[in-house]
């Protein structure tokens, strides 16, 4: 086929590549060392570049050719005399450990600089184009925090917003909410954008020693959205998960009986809202969008009923069958919370608060608190991506990858939220990646534009390839297949050309 014209630009993507060091492997997909990828578009051509990223965790166990380094899913055990990491191991004095800088989940972007993240507090900048590994950034330098999310959201005047969490800072847990501004003025044009970083809010964790575990979190014109969900990390048993020989994964668990707390913090005032809502126990990696209606938010994210998901990408489960032998126990399900921040104060007990035509309720409690119930929009998709242009705002498509009871994509999908239509692609033997949607110059509509995603493919006969489908009717445009092994990634951007500065610049 043929790439539309108007694509200029680089795909760049991020995610576990080398997961055997030397005799040593590590346990679990998410833990392998971080590989870049970019695919180039120009002159209707693509070139393919991918390079590892030369952090820390990279070299020390490169130099040493074993896994010396712990990740989330596997304890290593390093020679403290040769290891720039042993100084974690004064970890008597330390509640939390120092955590791993393979930065393998995302890519952001902050001013003109891009980065590499993971969720510990390290993020590597990067050049996109030759994908050279350039400097270490420690968010704790700038806030208290000692793991962020790797997706963060971006205003319209160009600042970066996220979250970490600041585990017993002052006696104190908290969840952090913080900005990174787009560029430094005039005259300290030497100085990083970090230094000029804002905490926006904080919010009190309900447990000083048990903070909830978080991915993503979901933000409209005026709030930002924060789940507080029982699939929570054990401070006491991370802080001695390297004496008692076990993974920082084991110190993850789910409280099921546990209820999901949300926060709204309006951003003018930086103040939380005050009445509490609340839902079932649920886990949560990725919130799709969220926007405001007539008092309303309403914010859809993907949710399961158990951690089935993160067990499944152990490595001794990532055999040949992996596909016909792994079922997730809990379904990704599409679940659309409609929540009442402006309500009639003297409602009854009992009643349901949403004014909105949907199914979904928020019922006021004897105490003030309001139970929230979701509307079910779909099931079954994962690592879902809009049209950025609409983050925040009334949407109506989420481009996502179709799981049923397997862990791993084999469709692409496009879901239409308001009227809950889907598409679909799918091929024989094909893994798709997260699909990102590209809008075209002149779009007047939404999904105005084309849909990217990379195919790993588990026939040994068969090329991975790059895909690129009409976002509009979802058919194929064309395919770019590389002679290389593609490696299953997580997640990335797409960089248009006029935001990639070249080598001279």
């Amino acid at each position: 086929g043929q790439l539309p014209t108007w694509l200029k630009g680089m795909l760049l993507r991020n995610g576990p590549g080398m997961h055997t060091i030397g005799d040593t492997k590590y346990n679990h997909w998410f833990d392998g060392l971080a590989l870049l990828h970019a695919f180039t578009f120009k002159n209707g051509e693509v070139y393919y570049r991918s390079k590892y990223l030369r952090s820390d965790t990279y070299k020390c166990n490169i130099e040493a050719n074993r896994i010396v380094v712990s990740e989330f899913g596997t304890m290593a055990y390093p020679d403290p005399c040769k290891n720039i990491f042993a100084k974690a191991f004064s970890y008597m004095s330390h509640t939390i450990p120092e955590f791993t800088d393979n930065c393998l989940i995302n890519i952001m972007k902050t001013g003109d600089d891009f980065y590499a993240t993971g969720e510990t507090n390290f993020i590597w900048k990067i050049n996109p184009q030759t994908l050279e590994t350039l400097e270490k950034i420690d968010y704790s330098k700038y806030i208290a925090v000692n793991v962020a999310t790797s997706h963060p959201h971006y205003d319209s005047a160009g600042n970066v917003l996220n979250m970490g969490t600041s585990i017993v800072d002052k006696g104190k847990t908290k969840y952090m909410l913080f900005k990174i501004p787009p560029s430094v003025p005039e005259n300290e044009r030497k100085k990083s954008c970090f230094k000029h970083l804002e905490v926006v809010c904080s919010i009190p964790s309900r447990s000083l020693l048990n903070p909830s575990y978080y991915h993503s979190f979901g933000i409209t014109e005026n709030y930002i959205i924060f789940i507080e969900q029982p699939l929570k990390l054990d401070i006491v048993k991370m802080a001695t998960a390297y004496i008692r020989g076990v993974s920082w994964a084991s110190c993850l668990a789910y409280h099921k009986e546990e209820k999901t707390w949300f926060h709204f913090v309006d951003k003018k005032t930086k103040k939380e809202v005050s009445t509490k809502f609340y839902t079932d126990a649920l886990v949560l990696f990725h919130h799709i969008n969220a926007y405001e209606e007539d008092g309303h938010i309403i914010f859809d994210i993907i949710a399961y009923t158990d951690s089935s998901l993160y067990d499944m990408f152990y490595l001794k489960k990532l055999s040949t069958d992996f596909e016909e032998n792994n079922k997730l126990t809990s379904i990704p399900t599409c679940k659309r919370f409609v929540v009442p921040l402006q309500y009639d104060k003297d409602a009854k007990v009992g009643s349901n608060l949403v004014r909105l035509p949907s199914t979904a309720t928020a019922i006021k409690e004897k105490d003030g608190s309001i139970y929230c119930q979701p509307e079910i929009l779909c099931e079954g998709i994962e690592l879902p991506r809009i049209n950025y242009d609409y983050n925040g705002k009334k949407y109506k498509y989420v481009f996502a990858a179709e799981v049923q009871w397997k862990p791993v994509p084999t469709k692409i999908a496009k879901f239409n939220v308001q009227t809950k239509e889907m598409l679909h692609w799918e091929e024989d033997h094909c893994w798709p990646s997260e699909p990102v949607f590209i809008p075209s110059p002149d779009a007047r509509e939404e999904d105005d534009g084309i849909v990217l995603t990379c195919i790993v493919t588990s026939d040994p006969k068969k090329a991975p390839f790059l895909l690129v489908l009409d976002a509009k009717t979802f058919q194929e445009l064309c395919r770019a297949t590389v002679d290389v092994d593609l490696h299953l990634d997580l997640h990335g951007m797409f960089i248009p050309e006029k935001d990639v500065k070249t080598e001279t610049e």
